[in-house]
């Protein structure tokens, strides 16, 4: 037995390992463009560039429900391709290739464009379930490309509704919601999941948590885990950027609005989405820096 085989069994063994086994798997963690991003001839990405092992895909996550077989997309990236052959290694080729259904935030290029993939010049699927909010199933059917989707039936659209909670068999259920963010063509949403052994918040664009009609403490404080905007650590990673025109929540803003929360609540964050630009990715120091405070980060999952 290699040593692949083996860490591949022992992985497989981990996501089956809770009472529910539902297990969140994260895709990916980088914003927009990826890490390295195109052009970046900084130090951040040349390391990247240099060591294939670096490079992380832009931000996913997976819901897989081992015991029924059955798992759900979180955002379609740029990257689906190589996102949905890791989820299938990192299973063990326990579920179908495709999703059966992809949640999609907003209409921003590393969140809804991989469903490209899905057209008849790749794999010419069959009515894939897409969930998004009203104003993004509206650009999907009136755009092109996307309307070609439709019209092929390569995906099917589904709409949904704030705050209305959507039930699948098993003890799971998604809940979206809106949040404040940069709305060229749709809306943006975040989701709430829930299985019958814990709850997800999954937010990983948002312009400030100050312009959230929510309180975002009390948010993660009703879940067991929550994936957060962190695109920038700090708003010095762009000297060349008016930083209003992209606002975050930099990574340092939500440390301290958690400041005075217990342990346990600063434990649930896990940040994600990040900049190539944000030394999470790359610089231990900052990572140790997050740790050190209580917090976490996201990593993508392995293979080896």
């Amino acid at each position: 037995m290699t040593f692949r085989t083996l860490y591949l069994l022992i992985l497989t063994f981990f996501f089956q390992s809770t009472l529910a086994q539902t297990r969140l798997v994260v895709l990916g963690t980088a914003q927009d463009g990826g890490y390295p991003q195109m052009g970046c001839t900084r130090n951040c990405c040349v390391r990247a560039n240099e060591n294939d092992k670096l490079k992380q895909f832009v931000v996913a996550i997976a819901l897989a429900d081992f015991e029924n077989k059955r798992w759900w997309l979180f955002e379609a990236t740029p990257d689906m391709k190589e996102q949905l052959r890791l989820f299938d290694e990192v299973t063990q080729h326990q579920f179908n290739f495709l999703p059966d259904g992809i949640f999609i935030t907003h209409a921003h290029m590393g969140h809804y464009t991989g469903l490209l993939q899905l057209g008849r010049e790749v794999m010419n699927s069959s009515s894939v379930l897409v969930y998004t909010l009203p104003k993004l199933k509206s650009f999907l059917e009136t755009n092109g490309p996307w309307n070609q989707l439709v019209r092929l039936k390569n995906i099917s659209l589904v709409e949904l509704s704030e705050e209305k909670v959507l039930p699948f068999p098993g003890g799971i259920a998604v809940t979206a919601f809106g949040v404040p963010h940069r709305d060229e063509f749709s809306e943006t949403a975040g989701f709430k999941i829930v299985t019958n052994g814990k709850k997800y918040l999954f937010i990983p664009d948002i312009d400030k948590w100050s312009k959230w009609n929510k309180d975002v403490v009390k948010e993660v404080k009703s879940v067991d885990e929550a994936y957060i905007d962190a695109t920038f650590f700090s708003a010095d990673e762009l000297p060349n950027r008016d930083m209003s025109e992209i606002p975050h929540p930099l990574v340092s803003e939500t440390m301290s609005l958690f400041k005075s929360e217990s342990a346990d609540t600063k434990r649930k964050i896990h940040f994600i989405h990040f900049n190539h630009t944000n030394g999470l990715m790359f610089d231990e120091e900052k990572q140790n820096e997050v740790n050190r405070l209580g917090f976490s980060f996201s990593r993508q999952v392995k293979t080896d």
